[in-house]
Formats: C-alpha cells, sequence, structure tokens
C-alpha cells in the first residue's frame, strides 16, 4: 500500500512539474515580445518579471518535472519503444528551456539592439507547443511500436508511410 501510495504521489509531482515547466516556456516568448517597445522602469520591471518567472518558476518546475520522471522510470519500469520517443519530445523541451534562457539573458543584456518580434515568438511558442503536444500524446496513446516498426521510419519513404493513415483519417 506505501508503495501505491508514494508511486501516485510521483506522478501527481510529475505531471503538476511538466504543467507548469510547459506553461511558462509557452507563456515567456509574449513577454519576451515585449522587451522592444518599453524603456526605463519598465524595462527594468519587465527583465525582473522574466528573470523571476524564469528563474524561480519555469527552471525549477523543469528541474522537478526531469527528477520526478526519472524516478518514475525506476518505479514503473517504463522500458517501452515509446517511451524512447516520449524522452526525444522532452529533450526538445529542455533545448527549448535553454534557448528561452538564452533569449532572457541576450535581450535585457542589449540595449534594445536585438529585436523579438512577433516571427521569432510565433517560432518559438510553436516549437513549446508541439513539443508539448507530442509529450502528452506519446503518454497518452501509448503507441504500440516495436523495434521493427522504429527502423521502418528511418528507411526512405518510411516516414510518409508510417503517416499516411494518419492523414488519409484526418482529411476524410
Amino acid at each position: 500500500m506505501g508503495f501505491e501510495i508514494a508511486l501516485w504521489l510521483t506522478k501527481f509531482v510529475h505531471v503538476t512539474a511538466i504543467a507548469l515547466w510547459a506553461s511558462g516556456l509557452i507563456s515567456i516568448p509574449f513577454l519576451l515580445r515585449q522587451r522592444s517597445s518599453v524603456t526605463g522602469d519598465e524595462e527594468h520591471r519587465l527583465h525582473r518579471l522574466v528573470r523571476f518567472l524564469f528563474v524561480g518558476f519555469v527552471s525549477p518546475a523543469a528541474f522537478v518535472a526531469v527528477g520526478s520522471g526519472t524516478v518514475l522510470i525506476f518505479l514503473r519500469e517504463t522500458f517501452v519503444e515509446w517511451f524512447s520517443a516520449k524522452l526525444v519530445a522532452v529533450g526538445a523541451l529542455v533545448i527549448i528551456h535553454v534557448i528561452t534562457g538564452l533569449l532572457v539573458l541576450k535581450l535585457f543584456s542589449t540595449d534594445g539592439e536585438l529585436r523579438f518580434g512577433w516571427p521569432r515568438t510565433a517560432l518559438l511558442t510553436l516549437c513549446s507547443l508541439t513539443a508539448v503536444a507530442a509529450v502528452l500524446w506519446l503518454v497518452l496513446a501509448k503507441p504500440d511500436w516495436t523495434a521493427e516498426t522504429q527502423a521502418a521510419l528511418f528507411t526512405p519513404g518510411g516516414l510518409r508511410d508510417a503517416l499516411l493513415p494518419l492523414i488519409a483519417s484526418v482529411t476524410r
């Protein structure tokens, strides 16, 4: 009984941390977008807000999400094919996290030289949404992939062949 409680508590912490991490990665680009339109005290206030969110909210949530996820790997012995793809999507979230942190540093260390316009905002947000959606889909769908299925994706035309049924079902 104690093991089950620990498992559910760890899952709760993991899901909560991922939700906080993802929400931060999705919202921070919109705050970075405001950098070009503020000066003086407003700029300093925005800088404090963005750094607080990134350093005090998003980064700890990422650390807890990855840490609790690692604990869950060993508690649940999750060694299946779809889980490898999930780890790739989480790796993409980590890369987006690092890029966001570097942008926070760079945008506020320059005197308005670097612009963070709508195209960059949309691109960073789209990347975050795609990675989060991939993690959610893989966890909820738990696709029945085998090693042969994964190998087929790396053959020429393999991705097209794998996605044709999905595309056909959406376009009906």
